[in-house]
């Protein structure tokens, strides 16, 4: 069994940066693939970024490459997600979720809101 438990969201005007955690509880957190997904007002939740166990593959929806860094830090069982240049239609309720393989996921946080003004 996996826990996770986001934080780092908030208010942000647009052009600013936030940082997102999510941190995993279990001692499987460094096999799992972690990956953020996002759900706004109205719309169904979609795929933001995604990286391996080990961290050396990640991938991005294309509105957010460039901007957004996933990161992780087995060692303290914490996925990030550094968000930069934030515009107001990354306004979303942002979720992490863990699974054995990028693609496949078992488990998922509750949220965090993350709100930009223009």
């Amino acid at each position: 069994q996996v826990q996770l438990l986001e934080s780092g969201g908030g208010l942000a005007q647009a052009g600013d940066s936030l940082r997102l955690s999510c941190a995993a509880s279990g001692r499987t957190f460094s096999r799992y693939a972690m990956g953020w997904f996002r759900q706004a007002p109205g719309k169904e939740r979609e795929f933001v970024a995604v990286i391996s166990w080990s961290g050396s593959i990640t991938k991005y929806t294309d509105s957010v490459k460039g901007r957004f860094t996933i990161s992780r830090d087995n060692a303290k069982n914490t996925v990030y997600l550094q968000m930069n240049s934030l515009r107001p239609e990354d306004t979303a309720v942002y979720y992490c979720a863990s699974g054995p393989t990028i693609g496949t996921y078992n488990y998922w946080g509750q949220g965090t809101q993350v709100t930009v003004s223009s």
